[in-house]
């Protein structure tokens, strides 16, 4: 449980960070607020992505495994 939480805080601060800033630019280039904006985007984007990533996380992961058996099962039959 700790380590699920561990990685959903790591995991939505840093795509929250990246892809805020990237929006943030893209909406007002560079600008004289763009830092501004663009913490109160992350700020407001962060806790939201981290509760997102905390209840999905499992079951984005299940999805991934079923994906990658279904995919191996495709490759093992040549």
């Amino acid at each position: 449980m700790l380590q699920r939480l561990v990685f959903a805080l790591l995991m939505s601060f840093i795509l929250s960070l990246l892809m805020t800033a990237w929006v943030t630019w893209i909406n007002l280039g560079w600008s004289n607020h763009l830092i501004q904006q663009w913490l109160r985007a992350f700020i407001l984007a962060w806790p939201a992505a981290a509760v997102i990533a905390f209840v999905c996380g499992p079951e984005v992961q299940k999805i991934t495994l079923n994906i990658l058996q279904c995919l191996n099962k495709e490759s093992t039959r040549g």
